[in-house]
């Protein structure tokens, strides 16, 4: 009898658990079904599901109209730039938190969490003046700089939860065997969280592959990642539902391949340390 209730509170979990992904996903099933319909078909009334006349013509408008390579490699070079200048800032960071607690880190972690909670558009403007100065607008560099740093404290917090979870005694051994700090994080502490490592970097990427809000108000040309490349198909003369949700999909692609193939680790690192 135990045995029974057990199974069918399993079923039931993963059912609940299937729904709950299908909901999440039938956006991103929407947009990428309405990218392969006509204009007409995109806002018919009621919905086209899957039966219609599939067509590439999307497709072909879209990589006819813009240079969707530029707007790939845009967002590949500030995605994967603003991840390695985070970790180079953030793993020393989250080392001295973890192994060097003084009696504010606490408070700096809560402070350094506190600054997502800042409405972007209450810093736009300074920031833009101070690009303006530096030359920095719609530049690659730019971009880089700010996506690394909205995004560093997510990343310092995920390092240090990870870090806490190795015994310092190891760190210790290391240093009685005469290992320096500069050997300490990269051949002892880094291999070490791995797990943990490669999570934060997957969803710094994820993060800063996404973000729109200073892509689209810090460029307008030559930085313009795929955030922008969508929004380009908003235009005065109203929405072209089809070719927007082409788009979308084009430039959806990339993160979702890496998504699916870096599943398990991803899941791996968020979970690493919950279980001792």
């Amino acid at each position: 009898m135990a045995r029974s209730v057990t199974t069918q509170r399993k079923t039931l979990n993963t059912a609940i658990a299937w729904g709950i992904g299908l909901v999440l996903f039938f956006p991103i099933l929407w947009t990428i079904l309405t990218s392969f319909k006509t204009e007409a078909q995109a806002i018919a009334d009621p919905p086209v599901w899957f039966f219609f006349d599939w067509t590439l013509e999307n497709y072909r408008v879209v990589q006819e109209r813009s240079n969707y390579s530029r707007f790939l490699w845009n967002s590949i070079i500030i995605a994967g730039g603003s991840t390695i200048l985070g970790m180079i800032i953030a793993i020393p960071a989250a080392w001295s938190m973890a192994f060097v607690p003084s009696n504010r880190t606490k408070d700096i972690l809560l402070w350094m969490l506190s600054t997502k909670m800042l409405p972007a558009v209450g810093v736009l403007y300074p920031i833009y003046l101070i690009f303006i100065q530096l030359g920095l607008l719609d530049t690659r560099i730019g971009l880089t700089i700010v996506l690394m740093l909205i995004n560093l404290p997510i990343m310092v917090w995920m390092l240090y939860t990870y870090f806490k979870e190795i015994p310092g005694e190891i760190l210790e051994a290391a240093r009685m065997d005469g290992a320096g700090l500069r050997e300490e994080i990269l051949y002892v502490l880094t291999p070490m969280a791995i797990p943990g490592i490669a999570s934060t970097v997957l969803l710094n990427i994820i993060l800063a592959w996404n973000e729109a809000f200073w892509t689209l108000n810090l460029t307008a040309a030559r930085a313009a990642p795929l955030t922008a490349f969508i929004a380009s198909y908003s235009s005065p003369e109203g929405l072209f539902y089809a070719k927007l949700s082409a788009a979308s999909t084009m430039a959806i692609a990339p993160i979702l391949i890496l998504g699916w193939f870096s599943q398990k680790q991803l899941v791996r690192g968020l979970t690493f340390g919950a279980v001792k």
